[in-house]
């Protein structure tokens, strides 16, 4: 047990080092954590012996993987069901045309440009098509704009977006057996039973210090991940979609989520953002810096050509529709997870997920510095807050009041 004690020390300081990182420089938690692993893995690996990180360790890699998951289902979970139903025309047009637009531009440029294999190509398209929910979200409760219907679209699109990549990462690269089917069966049921049985369960057995409520959703979450390893699909795709399905209950239930987010941010994911940058090869970024470039430009160069149209065509102009652009090119936590399945499952070599994982780190910063330099539209911090108050939301003060005290917890992601 010295050696595990020895291993858990080594990651928690490291997750500890990614935290204070964030909080001097103002990034997202999650973005500090992969470079703090990328470095310990060049620093340990160089004075001690990479095995000492331990990054294949099997409790390790159950660890990165629940932080996946349960990170995954809060992402869904942070849904606004009210205001996707009143602008879910403007939201599925951004988020749809935010997706498929990288996710076929970004695979023509590794498989034409850069002759990667078709499979690794269209994983390449996968991790590229995201939108960062976290960077999103972070910003929007900086600036006060999560109270305003303009942030809540925004979310809402992003929501449109990732959806299209955990579908399209578990549909692309599923082999379609007799398991794909039998899982594909499984989760409909489920997902149309649980908003069902979720609320009445909760309002029976709920509200006890024993904390009912995380163990069922963590069952139901590690019992569809099962399934949809068993398929040989991805955990993450049921994950989300249960999210989803539950918006309008547990996403509502802010204490459970809060606590979730407690489990998740402060043990969970550290483990699965280090180990996805300890497996960054540095060598391969400095031999060849061009491949990076060119994936960091097709990503922003396709989302801007898709979705700057769709904005203006919703009457979003001037520094809104930029604003909007920006912020849907941002990327990190699905595409980050897209690009360690790729890697886990052999479609993607160790260089080109390094490249991957760059161009991912680099969309969570260089739009969002763009975006709130030059585009930020300060007009709409001025809405009324009657219309924060009709939705049951903070107002654009105390937004920015409680940004300030926690430091944005879903930043972490």
């Amino acid at each position: 047990m010295a050696e595990t004690w020895m291993i858990a020390t080594i990651w928690l300081g490291l997750a500890l080092v990614a935290t204070l990182l964030s909080i001097w420089f103002g990034i997202a938690t999650a973005l500090s954590e992969i470079v703090v692993g990328t470095v310990a893995q060049l620093l340990i690996g160089a004075l001690i012996g990479g095995a000492v990180l331990g990054a294949d360790v099997s409790w390790i890699k159950f660890l990165s993987g629940a932080g996946a998951i349960i990170l995954t289902f809060l992402a869904g979970a942070e849904l606004d069901p009210d205001v996707f139903k009143e602008k879910w025309k403007e939201a599925a047009a951004i988020g749809l045309a935010g997706f498929f637009a990288p996710f076929l531009g970004c695979a023509a440029f590794a498989f034409y440009i850069l002759h990667w294999t078709p499979q690794a190509s269209w994983l390449a398209g996968v991790a590229l098509s995201t939108t960062s929910v976290a960077v999103v979200y972070a910003v929007m409760l900086e600036f006060g704009l999560n109270v305003t219907k303009y942030g809540k679209t925004i979310l809402a699109a992003c929501f449109i977006n990732d959806l299209g990549t955990v579908l399209a990462l578990g549909l692309i690269f599923a082999p379609f057996t007799i398991k794909t089917g039998t899982f594909v069966g499984t989760s409909v049921i489920v997902f149309a039973l649980l908003p069902f049985i979720t609320p009445r369960f909760f309002k029976r057995y709920g509200g006890r210090p024993s904390e009912l409520e995380a163990k069922y959703l963590l069952l139901c979450l590690f019992g569809m991940g099962f399934l949809a390893s068993w398929a040989d699909s991805e955990a993450v795709l049921p994950a989300y979609l249960i999210g989803m399905v539950l918006a309008g209950t547990v996403g509502k239930d802010h204490m459970l989520i809060r606590r979730l987010r407690t489990l998740t941010f402060g043990l969970l994911t550290p483990f699965y953002f280090i180990r996805a940058g300890s497996f960054v090869s540095v060598a391969a970024l400095i031999a060849a810096p061009v491949v990076f470039l060119i994936l960091l430009a097709a990503k922003m160069a396709t989302k801007f050509v898709a979705v700057y149209p769709v904005t203006r065509l919703f009457k979003r102009e001037g520094k809104e529709g930029m604003y909007t652009t920006l912020l849907m090119s941002t990327g990190l936590t699905f595409g980050s997870i897209s690009a360690l399945f790729g890697l886990s499952h052999g479609i993607i070599s160790t260089s080109q997920y390094s490249y991957l994982i760059a161009t991912v780190v680099g969309s969570a910063v260089v739009p969002t510095l763009i975006a709130n330099a030059f585009y930020l539209p300060r007009h709409l911090l001025e809405e009324p807050k009657e219309e924060a108050q009709e939705s049951g939301a903070m107002s654009v003060k105390e937004a920015k009041l409680s940004s300030l005290n926690g430091k944005i917890e879903p930043a972490s992601q």
